[in-house]
């Protein structure tokens, strides 16, 4: 005789077992969706757009500051 969970029968593991593992599959597959979701790089330029012209901008101004400064200090 096997030794097993006490008071549950083989076939009621077995149940147990393929219900933890449809549960697990469907898991699986909420989260690829959120995965690919989250990085389809050109949805998340549509959604933050804004943002993304707003650090467009600082960074372009940033790098024109920079220029500025080093022209100055050559001259």
């Amino acid at each position: 005789m096997t030794t097993g969970a006490p008071g549950r029968s083989p076939a009621e593991i077995r149940r147990d077992i393929e219900v933890r593992r449809r549960q697990l599959g469907t898991s699986v597959e909420a989260l690829r969706g959120k995965v690919n979701e989250l990085t389809d790089w050109r949805r998340q330029a549509e959604e933050h757009k804004q943002q993304l012209m707003v650090g467009a901008a600082a960074l372009g101004f940033f790098i024109g500051a920079r220029a500025m400064l080093r022209r100055r200090r050559n001259r």
